[in-house]
């Protein structure tokens, strides 16, 4: 039995599909395939697959990855793009396999790139919105969590981040903590942002690698 993390990009319609619904097209991708992809005992026996990190609906993903187990240690897993692409719709792209180096437990933060933007606002106050509420000791906003609505401080899930302006928005390239425990969503951001200002944006957000507790590189 081999472990094999494949990585793929999720983009164009496909970024409005649900984790759920990604997970089905993965299956079936990986079933028409006839990769030697080990299959679950019992009386359903499916191929086994399992995703580190579930992206949210309406993002991008550049460096997303799903682990898998081969029967056949033997083989080329460099073959296993152009196996899986044919069977998978235009937003979904795989473009390499690898050796499994680091748990999917492992997982402690993501960098994001968000582009940020309002009508009837230049990029120019975007901007300035954006630093004026990263500059500040805390950032308390409610989040949903198993036991209800909870308010929490999500200044501590910022790692690091680079804002820029550009010609039509305010580009914030983030690192945030993305442990189980210590999630923090982008989203959280523009939530936030909005409560302060009273004002609607707009949010093209991609999600660019995953790192663990070390900022090392998930991959």
């Amino acid at each position: 039995m081999r472990n094999v993390r494949i990585w793929f990009k999720k983009d164009f319609e496909c970024r409005y599909i649900s984790h759920l619904d990604l997970n089905r097209t993965m299956l079936r991708a990986l079933h028409k395939s006839k990769l030697p992809i080990w299959h679950t005992e019992g009386f359903n026996p499916h191929p086994f697959a399992t995703f580190p990190l579930p992206l949210s609906l309406g993002f991008r993903g550049v460096n997303e990855c799903m682990d898998v187990k081969l029967e056949d240690d033997a083989f080329d897993i460099k073959t296993i793009p152009d196996r899986l692409n044919p069977c998978l719709p235009r937003g979904i792209r795989v473009f390499d396999a690898t050796e499994v180096v680091m748990k999917a437990g492992k997982v402690a933060y993501a960098s994001f790139t968000m582009r940020i933007s309002a009508d009837r606002l230049s990029s120019s106050v975007v901007t300035s919105q954006l630093r004026e509420l990263l500059s500040r000791e805390h950032i308390e906003i409610e989040k949903k969590s198993k036991k209800g609505m909870k308010t929490v401080d999500i200044k501590q899930g910022i790692r690091s981040f680079e804002l820029k302006e550009m010609f039509d928005c305010a580009q914030l390239d983030v690192i945030l903590s993305a442990g189980s425990s210590d999630n923090v969503n982008p989203q959280l951001i523009i939530s936030a942002l909005q409560r302060e200002n009273g004002v609607e944006y707009d949010a093209d957000i991609t999600r660019n690698d995953l790192f663990n507790s070390e900022l090392e590189l998930f991959r």
